[in-house]
């Protein structure tokens, strides 16, 4: 497979760019080799500037559950640019879509658009610090928010290969505030809250982590959590930035019934584009400005043309389309795990609906610990480059999760099964 013009293109882009890139994880440092230069997407597939093509299963890191260039997003794109790319106004594209999030997420009665994830979890942990007035936060071990300062202690993905977990330039005031948490562990959390309950404003959690790994926090996890906290005047926030949209029209919360104080989402929302929002209880997000004293703003939140694709998305997410995604998703997991468990292979697919990611063990994990013992960069690196080699685009971090879309076929992942069992059948 010839990548040269990707190889030139990436030379020189790391004669301007750190790196080479915008995000760390595109540099292909964990798992070697060259990193690809993209030009164009189709569906499920992705093609690079030497006109390779790949089944794409990264998907912009989850956000494309409808594949690349679907019809609907084209054709709403064509629309709304000619009208303008940016008001710094509110517009009825923000009504529309925050109506649309209202009324399909249980905890969220108001809501603010941003531009990133890491907007959303940071602007909502200060909305509950002004709503609570109190400082500390909880996060879990393992769960990554965003570059936060406050919130990048013990952070998975690509941050786990910092050292201590965390980032130079993150000074002692941000990290003393934060207490990070085994993740599916209710006894420490209950201790915790015990001895600190008057100093901590905020808990905030992904219902189903994605940057250590898939791991579903178990139910009763997440209900010891909401108890505790509604007991003691802590607002509980789901990131649902990842999750939000995936499996279901009103996220993890709604499939589990355990209902937030407060939710971030992104990715699924923005059909591509780059977003980000937070939002909760109407009593706790009216101590955000202009209601408010809680401060927070963005020349580009809410960007009309963003906003019209991003409810053209969700609008194409119907009972149907996520019962033949879940199902499709269920299907692969088991199969790929009956192939593993019949072989005797160290190997397992963690999954939650269409979100996966690979282990070298046999059984599930359940936190951080049992992620960063379950993982092998050496094991998945060589795994990846198999698949690269027969044309097939996972993401380029073993503790990343990979996602199925609409837009993949039976074919796809027929594909993607032979291949993922050749290799575990020579090595």
């Amino acid at each position: 497979m010839d990548i040269k013009r990707s190889k030139q293109i990436f030379k020189e882009a790391q004669t301007v760019m750190v790196g080479g890139v915008n995000s760390p994880v595109r540099s292909f440092r964990l798992v070697g080799g060259h990193p690809l230069v993209m030009k164009s997407g189709q569906g499920s597939q992705l093609f690079d500037e030497d006109q390779n093509a790949y089944t794409d299963y990264c998907l912009s890191w989850g956000s494309l559950i409808l594949g690349h260039s679907h019809k609907d997003i084209v054709q709403i794109l064509k629309k709304a640019i000619v009208h303008g790319t940016s008001f710094g106004t509110t517009t009825s594209a923000e009504l529309e879509i925050a109506k649309f999030i209202t009324k399909n997420i249980p905890s969220i009665e108001r809501v603010r658009f941003v531009n990133s994830g890491t907007e959303a979890t940071m602007s909502a942990i200060r909305v509950a610090r002004g709503f609570t007035k109190k400082e500390k936060i909880i996060k879990f071990d393992g769960c990554y928010h965003g570059h936060f300062d406050d919130l990048l202690t013990k952070a998975g993905s690509g941050v786990a290969n910092l050292s201590e977990s965390s980032s130079l330039g993150i000074t002692k005031n941000h990290i003393q505030n934060t207490f990070s948490l085994p993740f599916n562990d209710s006894q420490t959390f209950e201790k915790i809250v015990t001895q600190h309950k008057a100093e901590i404003a905020c808990v905030i959690i992904e219902p189903v982590a994605g940057n250590m790994g898939v791991i579903p926090a178990k139910e009763e996890f997440l209900k010891t959590i909401r108890q505790i906290t509604q007991k003691n005047n802590i607002v509980l926030i789901f990131d649902e930035i990842m999750t939000g949209f995936r499996s279901h029209i009103g996220g993890v919360q709604s499939e589990l019934g355990v209902i937030p104080d407060m939710t971030c989402l992104g990715k699924i929302i923005g059909g591509g584009f780059p977003v980000g929002a937070y939002g909760g209880k109407r009593e706790i997000m009216s101590y955000l400005a202009p209601l408010g004293g809680v401060y927070q703003a963005g020349t580009f939140a809410g960007n009309p043309v963003v906003m019209q694709v991003g409810l053209a998305t969700l609008k194409n997410l119907t009972p149907s389309f996520y019962k033949k995604l879940n199902a499709f998703a269920d299907q692969f997991a088991q199969k790929l795990n009956a192939f593993f468990q019949k072989n005797q292979i160290e190997a397992f697919l963690s999954h939650y609906k269409s979100m996966m990611s690979l282990r070298f063990r046999k059984k599930p994990v359940a936190n951080y610990e049992d992620a960063v013992a379950a993982s092998s960069q050496a094991k998945y690196s060589k795994v990846f480059h198999q698949l690269l080699r027969h044309q097939i685009y996972w993401p380029p971090a073993d503790l990343e999760a990979f996602f199925l879309s609409g837009s993949h076929t039976q074919a796809d992942l027929n594909v993607l099964y032979r291949w993922i069992c050749d290799y575990f059948s020579k090595n």
